[in-house]
């Protein structure tokens, strides 16, 4: 069991990484390789699309895999996660709209705020029911 656990892990780390890296590559390829030309930079994205759903499935699998109580703990976090970046986007959203903010909200912040908090409300969760 421990087994199938460490090899859905790699496989969702690997799914992972090579999302990363498409993304990357579909961000800077129009840049520095293929000069902004419309038809590859929608293939990059497109490639990216893809890996992102197979990343999400590989996520899928790892989780079906949890027993209950990690199941159970799992859940929470990421329903409190969800609730806490719809509501802090909007707000960040707003507060750029409504120029309270100097700068332009980019979704960069919002995905390093959902990531903080993921991990946080994970831990805490771990702690109240371990």
């Amino acid at each position: 069991m421990k087994e199938e656990r460490r090899k859905r892990t790699i496989r969702l780390a690997i799914w992972t990484w090579s999302w990363v890296a498409t993304l990357a590559i579909a961000t800077f390829g129009p840049i520095w390789i293929w000069n902004h030309q419309p038809v590859i930079t929608s293939i990059g994205i497109g490639v990216n699309l893809l890996n992102g759903a197979l990343m999400i499935l590989a996520n899928r699998n790892l989780f079906n895999h949890f027993d209950e109580l990690e199941r159970k703990i799992h859940l929470e976090a990421l329903a409190f996660t969800l609730g806490a970046a719809v509501v802090v986007g909007l707000s960040y959203s707003l507060l750029d709209q409504t120029n309270i903010i100097a700068s332009d909200a980019e979704i960069s912040h919002l995905v390093g705020f959902i990531g903080v908090t993921y991990m946080v409300s994970l831990l805490f969760n771990r702690k109240r029911y371990l």
